[in-house]
């Protein structure tokens, strides 16, 4: 757990980080030598609301869905609440309560293989909990007196090990089945792309969205301020930059990976989508589809099921992280988009 200055300082860099990536410009880079990904209206995208979320000021961030249940959870970013909502149900209920655990806030969720929900709370670690009694499996955190740090999301292998990425200190650590069975431990740093990536404006962040490939051979994660994406050969440690065609990943949240190799990204600020399509081995992506509509109202992640992809709409910007104290938010929900 946090020492209080340690709260702070996480804070005032995620607002930072959320200001810097509204304000930045885009750097001057050679054109692309590819054609213009085709741009698609709101109709086109058949853009409309999944289910609503109870609460004021929800804030959501993450998102999963278990596929054995069709149940999707949603994680509040102000105080930590999961959400789960039910098939067919217009509106989420309250699953794990503010505060469960000592959980401040809830960024990366992911539903594992057993059914067990994945819960990251950026300013101390990740906890596993039980889907049908909410009871907690197991939990791992940010060694006591670490640097500045903002755990954010995560992805599962299909070895049973969880990666998840730190926002500021631009490493990704690592939870094993090992320790998953041992109940508890430290976060375990097992990469560090620090001296991979480009520089970046102070109080930004850079590592943001995770995902890995169904045969468990690499992770691709994102950096959002310079707009790339890595791989991490899980069997060498190799880390390298994807070669992408058609555009860039600039304030990229998150990622959602289907097995035939289509990337779907949310971009939060500038309230898009895109769609991307890799090669077999991960080391190229190609801009197919770009969707931007402000009826997302800044998209943190996303989660494609059954023919359609689940946005989370989180209104960081209306007296959210990305402006405090000012604007009032509408009811907070989770988007339905078709054709991306």
């Amino acid at each position: 757990m946090l020492r209080a200055a340690q709260k702070t300082t996480t804070l005032t860099l995620t607002l930072a980080a959320a200001l810097t990536l509204g304000a930045a410009p885009a750097p001057a880079k050679a054109p692309a030598p590819a054609p213009a990904p085709a741009k698609a209206p709101a109709a086109d995208a058949r853009i409309s609301t999944a289910f609503a979320i109870p609460g004021a000021k929800v804030y959501p961030e993450g998102i999963a869905t278990d596929p054995r249940t069709r149940t999707v959870y949603v994680g509040s970013y102000a105080d930590g609440t999961v959400y789960r909502a039910r098939p067919g149900r217009p509106e989420a209920e309250v699953f794990l309560p503010s505060g469960t655990d000592g959980r401040r806030t809830a960024n990366g969720l992911r539903v594992d293989t057993l059914g067990r929900l994945w819960v990251t709370d950026s300013t101390t670690g990740v906890a596993v909990y039980d889907t049908v009694t909410g009871a907690r499996l197991a939990h791992f955190e940010v060694a006591d007196g670490a640097p500045a740090h903002f755990v954010n999301d995560l992805t599962l292998t299909p070895d049973g090990a969880a990666y998840l990425t730190d926002s500021i200190r631009g490493v990704i650590y690592r939870v094993g089945p090992e320790q998953l069975a041992a109940g508890s431990g430290v976060l375990t740093e097992a990469y560090d792309l620090t001296p991979a990536l480009r520089p970046r404006p102070a109080g930004a962040f850079n590592l943001n969205g995770i995902v890995s490939d169904r045969a468990g051979r690499y992770l691709l994660t994102v950096d959002m301020t310079a707009g790339d994406l890595y791989r991490v050969d899980l069997r060498t440690g190799a880390v390298r930059r994807v070669a992408l065609t058609g555009g860039d990943l600039k304030a990229a949240d998150g990622l959602d990976l289907s097995p035939d190799g289509t990337l779907r990204v949310a971009h939060n600020v500038s309230n898009t989508l895109t769609r991307w399509r890799l090669t077999a081995d991960g080391t190229r992506a190609r801009l197919t589809r770009t969707i931007t509509d402000p009826s997302l109202q800044i998209p943190t992640t996303l989660a494609h099921t059954q023919g359609r992809t689940l946005v989370v709409r989180s209104q960081f910007d209306k007296g959210g992280p990305l402006s405090p104290g000012s604007g009032t938010p509408s009811t907070f929900t989770i988007a339905s988009v078709r054709g991306l």
